[in-house]
């Protein structure tokens, strides 16, 4: 498949080929949903905690003796069930992050990829050249490429002044193809690449384009 090339002045200067096993695939909404989950889920600190009745101020002692004085029966004052008593099932810290295999990551991502094509919200950009790390210049790059709302601009590597001169954007996020996610590429309006950038991506989901190549042969990959 091929798109369009525009640079910076949202003018056509060319078409690149798209490799089709990664940005032409049936969007698997399942697998988005369960990638999403997991890196909201890694997100979390879980550091919340309540005290048990182990933790609380409070003695171990009876209050009084368990029959005869018409009152409820009690073991101890730190009892859940008496004001400033423990927590019965309260949250404690834990880790809320769990894994998913490589195949269904890279699958959510092409699902990703793929959804953003098909809506039009992918752009592909030449290259980004910013003279110093000036808002404005990005800004102005922007509104020519006519992306407001959530942008998320995707480089082939760190690149500082573009971090710098983005950062201050509302909505607008920058990543290296390293840290492409598709939390990130599902929340975003338009979905900016840098020509560059479709390499890094391309061979990033080299594993899933291997794999399906098995499976087409009949073979199973251990990727």
């Amino acid at each position: 498949m091929k798109i369009s090339i525009l640079n910076v002045n949202n003018e056509v200067v060319g078409e690149t080929e798209l490799a089709e096993a990664t940005y032409c695939v049936t969007p698997n909404e399942s697998v988005m949903h369960q990638v999403v989950c997991m890196q909201l889920a890694k997100r979390r600190r879980g550091t919340a905690s309540t005290k048990t009745r182990s933790e609380v101020s409070g003695s171990g002692r009876k209050p009084w003796r368990q029959k005869g004085t018409g009152r409820a029966r009690i073991g101890s004052n730190t009892s859940p069930v008496w004001v400033r008593g423990g927590s019965a099932f309260g949250p404690k810290p834990r880790d809320y992050s769990f894994t998913m295999p490589k195949k269904m990551k890279r699958l959510a991502l092409r699902s990703a990829l793929s959804l953003k094509l098909s809506q039009s919200e992918l752009l592909i950009v030449d290259q980004i050249s910013i003279p110093q790390p000036k808002t404005r210049y990005m800004c102005r790059l922007l509104a020519n490429l006519k992306a407001g709302g959530r942008v998320l601009l995707v480089t082939a590597e760190m690149d500082w002044g573009i971090i710098k001169s983005i950062r201050n954007i509302p909505g607008a996020k920058v990543l290296p193809v390293a840290g492409l996610n598709v939390y990130d590429l599902l929340l975003a309006d338009k979905v900016i690449v840098v020509l560059p950038a479709l390499a890094g991506i391309e061979k990033r989901l080299a594993g899933a384009e291997k794999t399906l190549e098995g499976e087409s042969n009949g073979q199973v990959s251990d990727n």
